[in-house]
């Protein structure tokens, strides 16, 4: 041990969140009506999402003002604090400087509070009275429901069944917020009784889940839908973090060469790169920064995916999103990684790495946890299993650098801790896991039931 870990929390909170549209290399393919092959009418999805979360879908301002009620919220947890992460550094022997934004520390423990409030506050102002997700781990069930309870809006949620029962202290979280929980698919909605009809051991996946979210909202009054990750809108509300990650690290007259985080939609890393990314196109960045996305090999979307037009949803409820899939009817292996067993990504995360701007790598959830449990042992926070893929990937490049003797800077997302995963760690300390990797010819097989359900997809061109 040669340091007590040192927090820093010179931020203040931005007045803006950042918006990346603008900067994209190109312009985001749209989503496609798939009844009509044209780019969908932003007024259909007003049966869902309130009219200014569309707004700021499809917005292409750079900087969109936040709410003094929203920041006021906020002040509940953030600034949140930037570590060094000094005794990792130590016990690795590299001449790395590896630095971590800390997001546990919000009430429900991650990242997600940070757009949870936002879409709680915008469907609170336009008279909305319930709200339906999906959540795989239960980290974004759990900020919803805080958000929720904070606005007077009633959640309802549909969980991953497979996290349902993994979970439990996740569930009893949201539930304490005054949520509505059900394990997916269940006997709330049409479609998950047909499911469980066909297969009532069905573990669910994020699709499932997210059609009886949809479902459940396009059939109640006074209902909309709320979405953890994936589109525009949630993205940009997460770059709270990374503007006050800049402000933090050039507080120390420091700069990152290498930014990482993990992908299960894609918000909290595209929530930390996405200014740095800003200060690449505007030729402020103070170095060339390599930016590295982490998932599971158990859904490896971008490293196994095809970069196509697919449903967001297994129902095929949503448009077609274009974005690198294993097919909208991905069922996941139930790893403990349940917030990154999506089939696709964010649309803007997957036209960067198409770009190469975005370097993707998987991992099994094995080596993921002996990275967890060694930051754990050195730096005394227990990481939630979906950051822990990018803890994987910060050891190897700091390993790179005490081979090479490269004194880079590593900055990294710790989304959320991990005290609501204890099974997942007992499972561990039991050899109970096993390293899952998602077979290619399943995709193959996937996309092929795509391209039967619509062959037109094969010559689109948007």
């Amino acid at each position: 041990m040669v340091s007590a870990i040192r927090v820093i929390v010179e931020a203040t909170i931005p007045d803006y969140w950042y918006n990346i549209l603008p900067d994209l290399p190109k312009p985001l393919p749209p989503p496609i009506n798939p009844a009509t092959k044209e780019p969908i009418n932003p007024k259909d999805l007003e049966i869902i999402f309130p009219k200014e979360l569309i707004k700021q879908e499809m917005s292409n301002e750079r900087w969109i003002p936040i709410p003094k009620e929203i920041k006021e919220a906020y002040r509940l947890w953030r600034p949140t604090p930037l570590y060094r992460a000094y005794n990792l550094e130590s016990y690795l022997k590299t001449p790395a400087k590896i630095y971590y934004k800390y997001e546990g520390v919000s009430p429900p423990g991650s990242h997600k509070s940070n757009t949870a409030i936002a879409q709680a506050y915008y469907n609170y102002k336009e008279g909305i009275e319930n709200l339906t997700t999906e959540t795989g781990a239960g980290q974004w069930g759990s900020a919803l429901a805080f958000a929720c309870h904070m606005f007077g809006l009633k959640a309802r949620i549909y969980m991953v069944r497979s996290s349902y029962d993994q979970k439990p202290y996740r569930r009893i979280l949201m539930q304490l917020w005054n949520a509505d929980v059900y394990a997916s698919p269940s006997n709330n909605t049409k479609y998950g009784k047909s499911l469980l009809e066909k297969d009532p051991t069905n573990p669910g996946s994020l699709g499932i889940a997210i059609s009886e979210a949809i479902e459940d909202a396009i059939t109640h009054e006074k209902t909309k839908y709320s979405l953890g990750s994936v589109l525009n809108h949630v993205l940009l509300h997460q770059t709270v973090i990374g503007q006050e990650a800049k402000q933090q690290i050039e507080y120390l007259d420091d700069y990152p060469d290498m930014i990482v985080g993990c992908i299960g939609g894609g918000s909290s890393f595209s929530g930390l790169f996405w200014p740095f990314y800003y200060d690449v196109v505007s030729k402020k960045a103070k170095k060339n920064i390599e930016f590295i996305a982490v998932e599971p090999t158990a859904a490896p979307s971008i490293t196994k995916g095809v970069y196509i037009y697919d449903h967001g949803d297994t129902a095929r409820l949503t448009p077609l999103i274009k974005m690198y899939t294993l097919g909208h009817d991905f069922i996941p292996p139930p790893i403990h990684a349940g917030g990154l067993r999506y089939h696709g990504k964010a649309p803007t995360l997957c036209l960067l790495a198409n770009e190469g701007i975005v370097k993707t790598r998987a991992y099994n959830q094995l080596e993921v946890f002996n990275a967890a449990s060694l930051f754990f042992k050195l730096e005394g926070i227990l990481p939630a299993p979906e950051p822990a893929h990018a803890i994987k990937a910060v050891i190897d490049e700091a390993i790179k650098c005490r081979q090479t003797g490269e004194e880079k800077t590593i900055l990294f997302l710790l989304c959320g801790h991990g005290y609501f995963d204890i099974k997942a760690y007992q499972d561990y300390l039991e050899n109970k896991l096993l390293p899952y990797e998602y077979p290619e010819e399943e995709v193959k097989k996937s996309i092929e039931r795509l391209y039967e359900l619509y062959p037109w997809l094969k010559n689109i061109n948007f």
